[in-house]
């Protein structure tokens, strides 16, 4: 029997729900997931990277409880979370018949969990769903807080829908199997939650990064655990971003730009884009006086020393003028005004909508210049 799992409430009243963090939850998945449901089925929705890594143990765990789980198994990567694919799930779906009592379990990673979320919002006006999160990015955001969407030409996760899971296995054991690139992409998520507010977790990701990315399981529990109970406040006092919850998106605005002008592809994965943008996000502060010089050196010296990337790619080709203009199609515009996430220090981030894009523009064409 695997040891008990850290089990983490998300307060949304009659909506809460449970983020289990702990090794060999997807061999007791039938254990968590029975008491959700109201016939012994469940659709699972997963990629052939990851069904071939996780989707036995999975099924394995379900059928201990006499839980029958078909998977319907897509192409790995961030193309696949788009109109014409979400359509063909959803098509898949109704030929299996679906009740609204059903539940749709998303066993990945975040293209997985968004597109099944997203589904499951539509799938007869909404069914119920869980996240099996499979990489250190999914489990440490984006399967908390019920965040959905697909990616259009005009942008990343321009539809969607706020839909929350009715529960969320983070097992552990998953991170084992990914490359070290995914890995680093998932901790600049990680590393995030102390840049907004709290510099004690940033020291200790300092201290024990390394170790994390190099498959020390505690650093992993107390790094999960500690990210998903910083989401599950945010969430629980700002379930659709309205406000505090918007400070999440730290380093975002700028990596969303990014990965656009690379047209989404694996040239940058989102936490890569991440980790470049929260650079970029603590080198405008400083730049704009608001931050000290030394604590975006700081942000910069750690994350090129696990690993991650600090500026933007090679060639990529756009100037800072062409960038801020893919800004311009974020969804968290205002009244035609760019939200940024600054910070006036490490641990002391917050929302700025009158930044000057000219500012903007020369820190970023000094960043396509290194």
């Amino acid at each position: 029997m695997s040891p008990t799992p850290e089990k983490i409430r998300v307060e949304l009243g009659e909506r809460a729900y449970d983020v289990l963090v702990g090794s060999g939850l997807f061999e007791r998945a039938g254990e968590f997931v029975a008491p959700l449901l109201t016939r012994k089925r469940i659709f699972v929705l997963t990629d052939c990277t990851v069904a071939e890594a996780h989707g036995g143990r999975l099924e394995r765990g379900l059928a201990a409880a006499g839980i029958a789980a078909p998977l319907m198994v897509l192409p790995p990567g961030e193309g696949t979370k788009n109109w014409a694919q979400l359509g063909q799930v959803l098509d898949d779906l109704l030929d299996r018949r679906p009740e609204r009592g059903d539940l749709l379990l998303a066993l990945g990673g975040g293209v997985i969990g968004d597109l099944a979320g997203v589904a499951a919002s539509l799938l007869l006006r909404g069914v119920d769903f869980v996240q099996a999160p499979t990489t250190l990015l999914a489990q440490v955001d984006s399967s908390v807080g019920g965040k959905t969407g697909v990616n259009t030409r005009h942008g990343k996760n321009l539809v969607g829908a706020f839909h929350q899971p009715r529960l969320v296995l983070a097992d552990l054991d998953a991170l084992a199997t990914l490359p070290r690139r995914e890995l680093l992409a998932g901790y600049a998520e990680t590393v995030k939650y102390g840049l907004i507010e709290d510099p004690d977790f940033f020291a200790w990701c300092e201290a024990n990064g390394a170790a994390l990315i190099a498959g020390d399981l505690a650093a992993r529990q107390h790094a999960v655990a500690y990210a998903v109970r910083a989401k599950a406040r945010t969430v629980a006092a700002d379930e659709r971003e309205s406000g505090a919850r918007g400070l999440l998106n730290l380093g975002h605005t700028f990596g969303h730009a990014l990965e656009a002008a690379v047209g989404y592809s694996d040239t940058l994965l989102h936490g890569e884009a991440v980790a470049i943008g929260m650079v970029l996000a603590f080198e405008l502060s400083a730049r704009l006086g608001l931050c000290p010089q030394g604590d975006a050196a700081r942000v910069r010296r750690h994350l090129a020393a696990v690993g991650l990337p600090v500026d933007p790619p090679s060639r990529l080709g756009n100037s800072g003028a062409q960038l801020v203009a893919l800004m311009g199609q974020d969804k968290k515009v205002h009244d035609g005004r760019i939200t940024f996430v600054l910070a006036r220090g490490i641990g002391r981030a917050f929302l700025a909508r009158d930044v000057d894009t000219g500012v903007v523009r020369d820190v970023l064409d000094r960043a396509l210049a290194a």
